[in-house]
């Protein structure tokens, strides 16, 4: 049995009767909690609460939204001008979440959740749009097959279920794991595409201290059960960053496993990470300062930040240092006078002249190198 049959098959049960083995002891906002009907809470799965990263306002996805809970709590937070929108392949999951839409929409002052059926590692495609296409398009045979695969590549390009760069926020509850290894590389290329530039995501999942062995990987009820799917813990993150996330730090760290096999722990972890702007780097003279505690650290541009100097920065690493998830640790200093931007990225170890950043006036003699 495949790995995504055996693990729908597991939270297809997960949804009829509640499986305690499923899930770690997670706290939740208990306010945000009273909404919520009680069967949802019930047959909820999940490793930890990346829906205290929402903003209001946010556009946010789920991957893998099992029962509705995360939706729901999410969308408590993004408030009326917000919404929310939980992808899952189980059937009886969606039936779940749909279930209690109109209750959740007449409680909040709005329907602002949807649920839609689709694969995490796939979200282009719409898997009830396929459902629909195969009922009238039985494939039979190899030439099927290809027509079939060729009306899915016309769908993604032509009606994604989740679009290029439309979500501001991305969150998952356990879920990444029970991806087959083989797709987990386009799984955050997929992340990655859907998020807005300057968009963010929180995501909770099991992590391991060692790579996980084939004879625990080759063990269905381990795979379905979050933990033969598990990354090891940079692993984890540098899929994140291989698929061009910056700003990706482990948010969460359980002080202990959740589960140990063969001397392997098992933990659940909440990583944050932020989509790059991508817009062109224009100086106008912007300056920070890294606070500390060490003497310089490094992005993932090449940019040294040397810890107490007025670091050279051009107007989007400055925005980005000084307003997003790292603003508790650098200083802005923008200029006293913002006159035509050239474009220009500062060599990594590039220094800010105070004059560049009092007065209205430029030292003249250009920026300094010091710290590379």
């Amino acid at each position: 049995m495949s790995v995504e049959i055996h693990v729908l098959n597991r939270y297809t049960e997960g949804a009829r009767s509640r499986q305690a083995d499923l899930c770690c002891p997670v706290d939740y906002d208990p306010k945000a909690l009273e909404l919520l009907p009680e069967e949802i809470l019930a047959k909820d799965y999940g490793c930890g609460d990346p829906s205290r990263y929402v903003r209001e306002g946010d556009v946010v996805l789920d991957l893998g939204s099992g029962s509705g809970k995360l939706c729901y709590l999410a969308a408590q937070f993004v408030g009326p001008k917000g919404r929310v929108i939980g992808v899952d392949l189980n059937d009886e999951m969606l039936q779940l979440a749909r279930k209690y839409q109109a209750e959740m929409a007449e409680k909040l002052g709005g329907d602002r959740v949807r649920f839609v059926k689709g694969l995490i590692q796939d979200l282009a495609l719409d898997v009830e749009a396929t459902d629909r296409w195969l009922a009238e398009h039985p494939v039979r045979s190899h030439r099927d097959l290809l027509a079939l695969k060729a009306w899915q590549a016309e769908q993604r390009r032509q009606r994604p279920l989740i679009a290029d760069n439309s979500v501001d926020l991305v969150i998952s509850n356990c879920v990444l794991n029970l991806v087959d290894d083989g797709d987990k590389r386009q799984l955050f290329r997929e992340i990655f595409r859907v998020v807005k530039p300057g968009g963010r995501v929180a995501i909770s999942d099991i992590v391991c201290d060692e790579p996980v062995p084939p004879a625990i990987k080759r063990d269905p009820d381990l795979w379905s059960g979050c933990i033969a799917g598990a990354m090891q813990e940079h692993a984890f993150l540098q899929g994140f960053v291989d698929a061009g996330f910056v700003a990706v730090k482990l948010d969460k760290w359980a002080d202990k496993p959740w589960r140990v096999i063969d001397g392997i722990e098992f933990r659940a972890v909440t990583v944050t990470a932020v989509k790059p702007q991508g817009t062109q780097c224009l100086d106008y003279g912007h300056a920070v300062i890294y606070k500390g505690p060490f003497e310089k650290v490094y992005d993932e541009e090449g940019h040294v930040y040397c810890r107490g100097q007025r670091m050279a920065v051009c107007e989007r690493t400055f925005r980005f240092l000084t307003e997003g998830p790292l603003k508790d640790d650098f200083i802005g200093i923008a200029p006293a006078t913002i006159g035509e931007g050239k474009p220009w990225c500062a060599p990594p170890g590039t220094l800010r002249s105070p004059a560049q950043t009092k007065g209205g006036t430029s030292c003249g003699g250009g920026p300094e190198r010091c710290c590379g």
